[in-house]
This record gives C-alpha cells, sequence and structure tokens, in this order.
C-alpha cells in the first residue's frame, strides 16, 4: 500500500499525517486525528454529513482523498467552538431547537458558516440555497434556517 506524507492544518493546529492514498479525507479526520464530529452519512457527497471547511470552502469530505489535502486548512465542526466556547450559531441553533438526532448538525453548522463568512446577513432564500446540499430527516429545516437567521441578526 502506498502512502503520502501530508501536512495540512487542522482546527488552527499543524498536523503531519501518514495516509493511504485510497484514504478520504472523512477517514483521515475520524480514524487519524480522533475528529468524530464530522459524520459519515452516505460516503456518496450526497447528505452533507461530512462536510467541513477546505480552505474557507464548503466541502464534502467524503469526496476529498487526503492525500490532496497537503497545504491545505482545514475547519471542522470542533474547530467552530474556540477556548471552549461555542460560537454563535452553535448556540442559536440549540436555543431554537434545531438539533433533533443530530446526524446532520455538523455538516449544516459547517455550511451555514461559511454563509455567515460571505454574507453577515443573508435573507432566507440564501440561507436554503447554502443548505440545499444538508439532508435532514428530523427537522424540515424551519428551525435551523431560523437559527441561522438570528445568528446574523447579532
Amino acid at each position: 500500500m502506498t502512502y503520502s506524507r501530508i501536512t495540512l492544518t487542522v482546527n488552527d493546529l499543524v498536523e503531519t499525517v501518514d495516509v493511504p492514498q485510497h484514504m478520504t479525507l472523512l477517514q483521515m479526520l475520524r480514524e487519524k486525528l480522533s475528529l468524530t464530529g464530522t459524520k459519515n452519512g452516505c460516503s456518496a457527497g450526497e447528505c452533507g454529513a461530512c462536510t467541513v471547511l477546505m480552505n474557507d470552502e464548503p466541502v464534502n469530505s467524503c469526496m476529498v482523498l487526503a492525500a490532496e489535502c497537503d497545504g491545505a486548512t482545514i475547519v471542522t465542526v470542533e474547530g467552530l467552538a474556540k477556548l471552549g466556547k461555542l460560537s454563535k450559531l452553535q448556540e442559536t441553533i440549540i436555543k431554537t431547537g434545531g438539533v433533533q438526532c443530530g446526524f446532520c448538525t455538523p455538516g449544516m453548522l459547517i455550511s451555514a458558516t461559511a454563509l455567515l463568512k460571505r454574507n453577515a446577513n443573508p435573507t432566507e432564500t440564501e440561507i436554503r440555497e447554502a443548505l440545499v446540499g444538508n439532508l435532514c430527516r428530523c427537522t424540515g429545516y424551519y428551525r435551523i434556517v431560523e437559527a441561522v437567521k438570528e445568528s446574523a441578526a447579532h
């Protein structure tokens, strides 16, 4: 088996990891770095549960090879909290009841965070468009959209 040694920044920490050529970013995060907040939903890039920020852009980590991430900056859901304090969006999604089973929540939070970095005051349509790649089977999206709107308003 062929391995690549990659160095990347994950949640503000520089990591050097030996990864097999076939290993995905999702697998590397979960298996090599023990960052299990990023979920494996479909392994086909369809559900968004594995969404992370790669160089400030949301990507489905199940569709990116870890070996392609050499030099990249990655932010997972664990990286949204700073110094043990949840981000405003994380606090708001809890407050509004936007979390039910929680499986889609990490991907939703990452996609919404990317949106709010690009657009500090998005419309409801823009929020829904930003979340289109994240499937939720529990909430019907209403409370998640409300949490993003409320986070943007403050």
